[in-house]
């Protein structure tokens, strides 16, 4: 039998749905939202919110060692993994709870269960037939892992969270922003890091001095990097999981405690769904084909975030969501925009960046139409540590009118700072706007107003 009718029935509860779902319900929209796991999805279960919770963690690392050049000393140090693990546990557990609660009081109906579309206008939510004028899909997306022999020995970044021991050494394969991250991590930590490139450096797509930085970095924090190199096949044996590689050197194997983790990137969650039967449009990934408005090809199914295969971030989700339902049900007309998007890499340095690399704006304008400014340096809180810890700061600007194209960081506090500087960008500001801006005085944020 159908249930009444519902203005909005959202695929998935994780950060694009429950944007959604709670603004559309906020212009008085009747609104249910179905979700078969744990209300938060990716980025406050297992993403974003408890991976910054062990860059954290992995910080107060250094602080013992850094704090001798200032006069501090303290006894031996040790870490409790387990204490740790159950904090962050709880931590996000709260958060769930919270996100329920405002669900709640938003007026949005909660229910659990797989979903399927019948019709355009009709959803299967663990056997009640829902019927809506509207369905948004936000159901994300799953780690990938590779059709090698023995990938199953493997964990993915879902299994990392689930780690009750620090592995003593940790075999990563992959190069994107989670390879890199819980390298940078895990190594802070005391673990024995390889890091498996298929390609010669980290983080392909960002600008080419920041991936070279990364991995000076990496290497300097005790990571073994190892470019262009490719797993053949994974073996378990009684000394821990053996990987058995083609890379710079020709074939080799390699050792890792018991513990090897896959981060080459992530699938759609679109199957099972319906999708295709009735119209719905999907990439040859799997994606949701959609516009930026976040039109499917079937007139009242919309879809946002991760699952659409768009700038997988989550506050791109949450806004790309929200102005969709002020478009649908609050009557306005604001588009969503994916230029200039600012993004972090909680690496160690970490790395914060907005706009066009370097070789983007290159390839768009022509090495002669654009100009680059930057500087390099050790960040003054190094001077007393003896830390090698460089920071680079990098201005990419069109030549004819010096409107800043890109503006990109590697160093401590780099999210923060670029956070700021992304509205500037966005609202396009020039290098003459820069130049007459007064910088704060000493910090490494005023470098981007005084460079030459």
């Amino acid at each position: 039998m159908h249930e009444s009718d519902y203005d909005l029935v959202v695929l998935g509860a994780g950060s694009g749905g429950l944007a959604t779902a709670k603004r559309a319900a906020s212009y008085g929209a009747r609104v249910a939202i179905i979700e078969q796991g744990r209300v938060g999805g990716t980025c406050v279960i297992r993403g974003c919110v408890p991976k910054k919770l062990m860059v954290y963690a992995a910080e107060f690392a250094h602080l013992a060692s850094d704090a001798t050049g200032y006069g501090w000393s303290f006894g031996s140090a040790s870490h409790d993994w387990l204490s740790f693990v159950d904090s962050r546990d709880r931590a996000v557990a709260g958060l769930e709870s919270t996100h329920e609660r405002l669900l709640a009081e938003a007026g949005v109906e909660l229910v659990r269960g797989a979903a399927r579309l019948r019709a355009a206008g009709e959803v299967d939510a663990g056997g009640r037939l829902l019927s809506t004028r509207n369905v948004l899909i936000a159901t994300g997306g799953r780690p990938r892992l590779p059709s090698v022999e023995g990938a199953d020995h493997a964990i993915s970044s879902d299994g990392i969270f689930e780690l009750r021991r620090r592995p003593e050494e940790l075999a990563i394969v992959g190069g994107g922003y989670i390879a890199c991250e819980f390298a940078s991590i895990f190594a802070a930590m005391g673990s024995r890091v390889h890091l498996l490139l298929r390609g010669d450096l980290p983080l392909r797509g960002f600008d080419g001095d920041l991936r070279r930085e990364l991995d000076l970095a990496l290497r300097a924090g005790g990571v073994d990097v190892r470019p262009r190199t490719v797993v053949r096949a994974i073996r378990r044996l009684a000394a821990g999981v053996v990987l058995d590689l083609d890379g710079v050197e020709g074939s080799s194997e390699l050792t890792s405690d018991q513990c090897l983790l896959y981060a080459i990137g992530r699938s759609p969650n679109t199957e099972g769904l319906g999708l295709e039967e009735i119209g719905v449009e999907l990439d040859a990934s799997g994606h949701v084909v959609c516009g930026e408005d976040g039109e499917t090809s079937v007139a009242g199914v919309f879809a946002v975030g991760d699952v659409t295969g768009r700038a997988a971030l989550t506050p791109v989700a949450i806004q790309a969501g929200r102005l969709l339902a002020d478009r649908v049900f609050g009557g306005k007309n604001v588009a969503m925009s994916y230029q200039n998007v600012p993004t972090a890499v909680f690496t160690d340095p970490p790395i914060g960046t907005v706009g066009l690399t370097e070789e983007e704006a290159a390839a768009s304008f022509g090495s002669d139409g654009i100009r680059v400014y930057e500087a390099r340096f050790r960040p003054m809180l190094h001077s007393l540590t003896g830390r090698a810890s460089v920071t680079r700061v990098k201005l990419v600007v069109k030549a004819d009118d010096e409107r800043v194209l890109g503006c990109h960081l590697i160093g401590k506090d780099a999210p923060e700072i670029i956070q700021g500087f992304a509205v500037a960008v966005k609202m396009g500001a020039t290098k003459r706007d820069f130049d007459a801006t007064v910088g704060i005085h000493p910090s490494s944020a005023e470098e981007f107003v005084t460079l030459r």
